[in-house]
């Protein structure tokens, strides 16, 4: 039987599972960790009564839950999952004194400086940065977006964002004949339409009309086909989807001037970094202009641990 008050249960929500763990203080109890599935649950208040009742009814003093989608309010709303969940709900699941929720990429953005080394991999090498510069959070997985994690006098502030909704850009006439495609299928081209695994999906999807024989995939078959060499149109969705990151993350560091580095999570992301040199990310990313020198100032890295979120919900809901 665990002490009551004296834990912290921790959730990250993404589209299709959600980790649930307790955490003391800052640090997460690893060996907690349990995934659900989601089409399992009609809500997250189900998910967390079965983590505590598999935890012999852990009383926590706390709680914080990281979502893939919006918050605002202390009331998030899941993006690609029917689910709304607010603080007040929270706490009464838990029988928590305190209850916070975050966008996930907000999470990811907390657990940066609390993550084993092994488990951040430098991708790409910039210039040496004092530990308050700014960074940045790209998330691709089920979905897309970021987090630009600033280091304040008062603390560290990770606002939140919907990046993942904003247009994608566009530079080639095969890039502008794949907006069309997206257009038509959801009514605007957003960046999640094809930076995600369902957008690779797509992606394969409009190449293989292209070549004559329209053609559904999952994600992890085009991985597949692409990693074996096998299959030629899931290299060139591969090709596609890799560079448009580049664009689309050089396109954003601009923005935020993550000298501090740039830090890829999902896993989505997690499969493609392993290639990013091959498929063209870093000539993609750099690729802009006058200002392509400068853009040897952001190293990029991924991050390699599939409960950063958890990480970074303990963390934050300790300094708080």
């Amino acid at each position: 039987m665990r002490a009551p008050d004296t834990y912290t249960l921790v959730a990250d929500i993404g589209g299709t599972n959600t980790r649930v763990a307790l955490a003391e203080g800052p640090r997460l109890l690893t060996e907690t960790v349990r995934r659900y599935p989601n089409r399992n649950y009609p809500g997250l208040e189900t998910v967390l009564r079965a983590f505590i009742d598999e935890e012999d009814g852990v009383d926590c003093k706390s709680a914080c839950v990281a979502l893939a989608g919006p918050v605002a309010d202390g009331r998030g709303t899941l993006t690609n999952l029917d689910w709304e969940i607010d603080e007040t709900s929270l706490k009464n699941a838990t029988s928590a004194e305190t209850a916070r929720l975050l966008n996930d990429l907000q999470a990811q953005g907390h657990a940066l400086g609390a993550l084993p080394e092994t488990s951040v991999r430098e991708l790409v090498s910039g210039t040496e940065a004092p530990a308050h510069a700014t960074k940045l959070v790209i998330g691709v997985g089920t979905g897309f977006n970021i987090a630009p994690v600033f280091e304040t006098p008062s603390g560290r502030h990770v606002p939140a964002s919907e990046a993942g909704h904003a247009n994608l850009p566009i530079r080639t006439a095969d890039e502008l004949a794949l907006m069309r495609f997206f257009e038509t299928a959801h009514g605007f081209p957003a960046v999640e339409d094809m930076l995600s695994g369902r957008g690779l999906e797509r992606v394969y999807l409009w190449l293989s009309e292209q070549n004559g024989a329209r053609k559904e995939m999952p994600a992890a078959d085009i991985m597949s086909g692409f990693e074996s060499g096998t299959d030629p149109i899931a290299q060139k969705a591969a090709e596609m989807f890799v560079r448009m990151l580049g664009t689309v993350s050089g396109n954003l560091s601009l923005i935020q001037l993550p000298f501090g580095g740039i830090y890829f999570a999902g896993g989505v992301a997690r499969a493609f970094a392993p290639h990013f040199d091959a498929l063209g990310f870093l000539s993609a990313f750099r690729d802009k202009g006058r200002f392509a020198g400068f853009m040897q100032n952001f190293a990029v890295h991924v991050i390699e641990d599939d409960y950063a979120a958890l990480t970074g919900c303990a963390r934050y809901i300790d300094q708080a």
